[in-house]
């Protein structure tokens, strides 16, 4: 695999290391997050939607955790509990896939999950960018005057 010099695109930026590695990842590009399948969606402005595909699974079979801006959705199909629930099912033929799975999404700055929802097969995953007041662009007054002090 060829690797490509990412220096050039850090030149002209101050704190914006952890880009790097988000370049880097996206190069190692792992095979094993394309199941179960997904879509990542944009509504407006500020709002997002993930969207995956969870046939035969159920609410009690997922787990979302958000950590560290990072968003984790991990499932396993559960072993029926009783033992005669088991021993009533043969499987002619097995196709819809119910195998563990664990897919991560590296949240931007400033977004939140807002909502989880299970229904008819789907997963989705609210999210909205959130920016504060703090975070927002605002306007530098340029004085004009005498020449600037030096700091000791």
């Amino acid at each position: 695999m060829a690797t490509f010099p990412m220096a050039p695109l850090f030149r002209q930026s101050v704190g914006f290391d952890r880009f790097s590695d988000l370049f880097e990842a996206a190069l190692r590009n792992d095979s094993a997050s394309t199941y179960p399948p997904y879509n990542i969606e944009k509504h407006g402005e500020s709002n997002y939607r993930i969207v995956i595909a969870m046939a035969g699974f159920e609410e009690a079979d997922l787990d979302l955790q958000v950590n560290r801006s990072v968003l984790t959705v991990a499932g396993g199909r559960r072993e029926p509990e009783n033992s005669e629930d088991a021993s009533a099912v043969t499987y002619l033929h097995r196709g819809i896939a119910q195998r563990g799975f664990k897919l991560s999404f590296n949240l931007a700055d400033h977004i939140e999950v807002r909502s989880a929802n299970l229904s008819n097969g789907l997963l989705s995953i609210e999210l909205e960018r959130v920016v504060p007041e703090e975070a927002k662009p605002r306007r530098i007054e340029i004085k004009q005057g005498d020449k600037p002090t030096l700091l000791n």
